[in-house]
Formats: C-alpha cells, structure tokens, sequence
C-alpha cells in the first residue's frame, strides 16, 4: 500500500515517469536526488504489496485453518477456533422491551440503555475506561470495576429500582461458550492479563460482582462475542445480514453456518432440538496465522513490530 501511494504521489504529477514533476502549470525536472530517493521508497516498501498469488494463497490457508477449526479430530490444534455462539437465529423486527447492554472489548467498555419496539430502536450509553492496573489486576478487581460504572449508569438513567432487568453480555476475547449464558475465556488479549478468569464464566463473574454490590439487580440472558452483536444489530434492520466484521482494537468475524457443517457440535444432538439448523460461528480469525501458516507474508517491519508487543507470535 505505501510503495502504490508513493508511485501514485510521484506519477500524478509526471508525464515523463521519474523525470519530471509537475505542479500547478509548471514542469520541474527531478534531480537525481529525488530519483534516488523515490527508488529507496519503492524498495523499502516492496515487501508490503502482496500479489494475486500471495492473496489467493492466503484466500486458501484461511478455509482450511476455518474448516480445521469446525472439524473435532482437528479442533484442538486449530489457530483459528470456530467456536460456537449458541445463537440460533437473527431478529425479526417484532422485538418490544427495554434491554441493557454491556459491551467489554478493550480499554474502553460501553453500557447501554436500548429500548425496542416493533423495529425501532432507542439507545443511550456511557462510555467507561478500563485503567491499566485494573486491567492487569485481579478478575475480582476487574469486575468490580464493571458492577460499579454499570450502577453508576443506572443511577443516572433512574433504572435502579425498576426491577429485573434482561442484560445482553458482548465480551469479546477468544471464549468457550458452553450456553447461551455461559463462556469460559480462553486467553487474555488486547492488552489485558487480569488474574483469575482465564478458565472462568465470565457471566458468573459479572454476576457475583453484582451481588457483592446488592444495588443493581440485573439478568444476563446471553453472553456474546462483540462480532456476534454486530451481525444481530444489523439483522434487526436487514434480516438477510449474515456476516459480522470487527476492525478494531483486534479484529474478527463471525457467520451464519449450518449445523450440519459444524462436525465438532455433533455431540451436542443440535439437529434435534427443533431450532433452527444454522448457528452463528465465531470464527476468532485474530489468531490466523499464530502457527506459523502465515511466515510467508510477514515482514521484517511485522517480526519487529510483534517483538515488541505483549503477546509475540500471537494475534498477528
């Protein structure tokens, strides 16, 4: 992308290649010091561009990584996890009552207020910020801190003392979801290493730092991945969504697939609990590549730059 931004840069002013740059009605001749300095750009950012060959191929090890994940003699060993969401079906626009909503993905989490009706929605939030030693604290310390900005948020939108209240939970680092209200994390990313909940429900967790406050009485019917409530957001607009994105902080993607397709769910008989026969996967493609499938196209720029992260040879 730079070597294309820099040829552009330089050939939108040319009519003679490197020889001449132009600007306004004036022609300047390049020196052999803006030559050379032009061909040491297109050398330095050379690496960057990736062919048709190089995408294809990449095209290709993402299916079989995605299909190694959904697959139960491979699963274990997949970089890319495919696991299960437990979400069987996308709104339909008949949806009425008031909701809140928690989204945790980064430094910054967000609680929200929807309330639904018949296709419409209305939503007011908070954004609330993670601190660093809250994120590399303790699980219970981390909690806490949730519990806390969300009573703070309902004491500002006067919903203390309304009742139970059904609570959507977008947690979005890689999990083990075992139920709709039930996801064990399964590593720590973007920065966070909180002790004690790796291996945890996060939803008991959210749950028990709630009790501990005994001021906000809440109900956590689902726990999602935050590409999971992407997709459902925009289905409740367009049923026909069947793709959620994120780029963000890390970055994701989740699908509507057949049940019949997923081999590692056959154990959970799904075929025959008369629901829908898809379930929305959550792919976690962050991890593409943590096995080394992707050294083909990393760079000296990527190995230095992963050096110097948290976490090396991950989430590439």
């Amino acid at each position: 992308m730079l070597l294309e931004l820099a040829s552009a840069f330089a050939n939108q002013f040319s009519s003679k290649g490197y020889g001449v740059f132009e600007g306004g009605d004036e022609r300047f001749p390049l020196n052999d010091r803006d030559l050379e300095n032009r061909r040491q750009i297109d050398e330095i950012c050379r690496p960057l561009m990736l062919s048709d060959d190089d995408l294809k191929r990449m095209m290709s090890e993402l299916l079989k990584a995605m299909e190694k994940g959904l697959d139960s003699k491979t699963a274990p060993l997949a970089a890319v996890k495919m696991l299960p969401s437990f979400v069987r079906a996308v709104p339909n626009g008949t949806e009425v009552g008031n909701f809140l909503a928690l989204d945790l993905g980064g430094t910054n989490f967000r609680v929200l207020l929807i309330k639904l009706n018949r296709g419409n929605a209305e939503m007011a939030g908070t954004i609330f910020r993670v601190p660093d030693n809250i994120m590399r604290g303790t699980g219970e310390g981390l909690f806490d801190h949730i519990a806390e900005c969300m009573a703070r948020f309902m004491e500002e939108k006067d919903i203390k003392n309304t009742g139970k209240l059904p609570l959507g939970f977008t947690f979005s680092f890689p999990c083990r979801q075992e139920g709709l209200t039930c996801a064990k994390l399964i590593t720590w990313t973007k920065g966070f290493s909180a002790s004690n909940v790796e291996n945890k429900d996060v939803v008991t967790l959210l749950r028990e730092a709630c009790q501990r406050r005994k001021d906000i009485d809440i109900d956590v019917v689902a726990v999602l991945n935050d590409t999971v409530g992407t997709l459902m957001a925009c289905a409740f607009k367009e049923n026909t969504c069947q793709i959620g994105v994120i780029v963000g902080t890390g970055t994701n993607a989740c699908y509507m697939e057949k049940i019949k397709n997923c081999e590692k769910f056959k154990n959970l008989h799904l075929e025959k609990d008369g629901m829908p026969d898809e379930m929305i996967i959550n792919t976690e493609w962050g991890a593409f590549g943590d096995d080394g499938t992707l050294e083909f196209l990393r760079t000296s720029f990527d190995r230095e730059v992963d050096e110097q992260t948290i976490n090396p040879g991950k989430q590439l």
